[in-house]
């Protein structure tokens, strides 16, 4: 499995271009586009060489992928940009090569996700410090994507999504209901006219706006942690109110009753508050 950029072709890794070089066969998701990035490469296959595998086709090339496979060939799967199986084809092929119980080998490299990540700067703002969740497309239909984003609002963890730019304003309208929240745009990353920028989710519309060329290229949007209110602990006035009148556990719990406070926080405290 061969991750290949997403943009810039200075992105390709050396182990990459050893096995595509090497491979006597490269499936790809789209095999004219696979057949131009090796030629910048300089590697020459010839198109008998390059095998097709995209959503439309995977499950049956996936038997193609392992025949080839058992008469000892080397096969190199790449998508059209970036890691494969992450939004792309690839996962069913991988499962159909295990499942016939040959070895798959993972070669790293170029992610939209991580590249996305890794220039948000999410540093304290959420409950999981370090902790995200893939979302990728969100469904085209408006009441189900208001719905999706709507599940969102108390995420503690940052939520990696994409879309693409016919979609991209009807997307924005549906995160703008996230009001303050930050939001890390990324566009065109790794490209040319790339742009990044952090705004609130509120402001996502109207950043569109200011620019008709926004409105072409891939994106990448990092939706940063929902905030952790702060917590100051059990509310010790009613406890101390209680316990001058009642037995430690009889106020313990119906400070709990009134406060919503964990019983056995409340009872900790009370131990503490008596021994004072």
């Amino acid at each position: 499995m061969v991750a290949t950029p997403i943009g810039n072709l200075a992105d390709i890794t050396l182990r990459a271009l050893h096995v595509l070089g090497l491979a006597d066969t490269i499936a790809c998701e789209d095999t004219r586009h696979t057949q131009a990035l090796l030629r910048a490469y300089g590697i020459d296959k010839s198109s008998a060489q390059l095998l097709a595998v995209h959503q439309h086709n995977e499950a049956e090339a996936a038997q193609t992928v392992i025949d080839r496979l058992r008469q000892g060939q080397r096969v190199a799967y790449a998508s059209d940009a970036g890691t494969p199986a992450i939004s792309d084809p690839g996962a069913r092929l991988v499962a159909a090569v295990r499942l016939a119980s040959l070895p798959v080998v993972p070669l790293p490299g170029a992610s939209s996700v991580t590249a996305a990540l890794s220039v948000a700067g999410i540093a304290d703002d959420g409950a999981q410090h370090g902790a995200f969740v893939f979302v990728g497309f969100l469904s085209s239909k408006a009441t189900e994507r208001a719905t999706a984003v709507e599940a969102l609002r108390g995420e503690a963890r940052a939520v990696v999504l994409l879309e693409a730019p016919h979609r991209i304003e009807a997307l924005a309208s549906a995160l703008a209901a996230l009001g303050t929240r930050a939001l890390t745009i990324g566009r065109e990353l790794t490209k040319q006219f790339e742009e990044i920028t952090t705004l609130s989710a509120e402001g996502f519309p109207a950043w569109l706006s200011q620019d008709a060329n926004r409105l072409r290229g891939e994106f990448v949007l990092v939706l940063h942690p929902a905030p952790t209110e702060a917590h100051s602990g059990p509310d010790t006035r009613v406890l101390k109110l209680l316990l001058e009148q009642l037995p430690l556990k009889t106020a313990v719990k119906l400070a709990a009753d009134i406060t919503g406070e964990p019983r056995n926080a409340l009872y900790e405290l009370a131990l503490g508050l008596k021994e004072v």
